[in-house]
C-alpha cells in the first residue's frame, strides 16, 4: 500500500506524515490494527523534511497532469490533498488561486481515475466554502455559499470529489477543516493567519498584529486535532460517507478577547502586550464572512472530536513547540 499526500511539506502535511509514523501506520475500515505503508510520497513545491526511508519527498508542481500520472501507482490506495493557494492568496491572485485549486485539483482526480484502481481520497476543504447571510448557528443541512475565491474554488473541489466517487472513479470524502491554530513557523498568505500569528509571535517575544476587532469570533481546531481528524477521516469505510462526501469538522468557536485571555493566561501579560491592533478592513471583511459556529452532530457521530478549549490549544502548542516560545523563559 502506497499513500501520496499533496502539500505534503506543508505544516499540516508533515504532521500528519509524522503521525501515520509514529501510530505504526493507518487503521482502515473499522480495523484496529495500523498497517503501515510500502511508500509515503510527500508531494510539493518543495521537498519535505522528514527523512524515515519509507518517506519519499519529491517536488513538483500540482497543476501538471503529466507529474500527478507519474505520482500514483497501482499500489497508491489512499490519496491526502492538502495542497492548496490559501484564502488570503488566491483572492489576491485570481489566475494562481484557479490554477492550484480547481486545476490541480481537477489533475489529480483524473490522475486517479486512469489507474483505475479508485483510490481512497481525502480533500482538505475549509469553512470558507460558508458565507453572506447565514443562520447563527450552521448545521449539517446549511448549504455552502461562499464569499471568497478561496471558498469557492474549495467548493467546487468539493463538487468533483462528490461526482467522482459517485461515477466510481474513487472513494472520496472532504473535509471542511477550522481555522487551524497555532501553527508554527513562519506567517503564510492565509487571511486567518493572524489568529495564529497572535499567540505564536508574542510567545517567542515578538509583537504581532491583530488586525480584525477583538469581539471578531472564529472556529477553530488546533494542529492536533485537525491532523487526528484528518486520518479519522481517511480511516472510515466507504459506507460511513454515504452520498454525502463532504463534512464540517468539529471545532471550537472562540473570540479574539479571548485568544488574548488564554495568551496571557499561559504566556503573561508581558506576551499580551506584543499584540498590536491595527485593523486591515481587507481581512476583516474575509473573515467576518466565515460563520464562527457550528453543530456538528454528523460529525461527532461519525468519531470525530474538538478540542477542550483555547487555553489548552495555546498549551499544547508551547508543548510542541518548547524551542519557539521565548517570552515563556524571560
Amino acid at each position: 500500500m502506497n499513500i501520496l499526500v499533496t502539500g505534503g511539506a506543508g505544516f499540516l502535511g508533515q504532521q500528519l506524515i509524522a503521525s501515520v509514523l509514529a501510530r505504526g501506520g493507518l487503521c482502515l475500515d473499522g480495523s484496529d490494527q495500523p498497517r503501515m505503508p510500502d511508500r509515503i510520497t510527500c508531494f510539493d513545491q518543495t521537498e519535505g523534511r522528514l527523512t524515515d526511508p519509507r518517506v519519499f519527498n519529491v517536488a513538483g508542481d500540482i497543476a501538471d497532469p503529466a507529474t500527478l500520472a507519474r505520482l500514483i501507482d497501482a499500489e497508491t490506495r489512499v490519496v491526502v490533498h492538502l495542497a492548496a493557494v490559501v484564502s488570503g492568496t488566491a483572492e489576491a491572485d485570481f489566475d494562481l488561486g484557479m490554477r492550484v485549486n480547481i486545476d490541480g485539483t481537477r489533475y489529480l482526480l483524473e490522475a486517479c481515475r486512469a489507474r483505475a484502481t479508485r483510490p481512497r481520497l481525502l480533500l482538505s476543504s475549509s469553512l470558507a466554502v460558508f458565507g453572506g447571510e447565514l443562520p447563527a448557528v450552521v448545521d449539517d443541512a446549511v448549504a455552502p455559499t461562499p464569499q471568497g475565491s478561496y471558498g469557492v474554488q474549495k467548493l467546487i473541489g468539493e463538487w468533483l470529489v462528490h461526482d467522482y466517487s459517485r461515477k466510481g472513479f474513487i472513494d472520496g470524502r472532504s473535509v471542511r477543516i477550522p481555522t487551524v491554530v497555532v501553527r508554527p513557523g513562519r506567517p503564510n498568505g492565509a487571511a486567518s493567519g493572524f489568529a495564529s500569528n497572535i499567540i505564536r509571535e508574542p510567545l517567542a517575544g515578538r509583537e504581532a498584529v491583530l488586525p480584525v476587532d477583538r469581539a471578531v469570533r472564529m472556529w477553530v481546531s488546533s494542529p492536533r486535532s485537525a491532523v487526528s481528524n484528518l486520518l479519522h477521516a481517511v480511516s472510515l469505510p466507504d459506507a460511513v460517507w454515504g452520498w454525502n462526501r463532504s463534512l464540517n469538522l468539529p471545532g471550537l468557536t472562540v473570540s479574539m478577547y479571548e485568544a488574548l485571555d488564554a495568551l496571557e493566561a499561559v504566556g503573561g501579560p508581558h506576551a499580551r502586550a506584543l499584540v498590536l491592533e491595527r485593523p486591515d478592513p481587507a481581512i476583516a471583511r474575509l473573515v467576518q464572512s466565515w460563520p464562527d459556529r457550528f453543530s456538528t452532530d454528523r460529525a461527532l457521530a461519525m468519531g470525530f472530536a474538538a478540542d477542550a478549549s483555547f487555553e489548552a490549544i495555546v498549551q499544547a502548542y508551547v508543548q510542541d513547540n518548547a524551542e519557539a516560545v521565548s517570552a515563556l523563559r524571560s
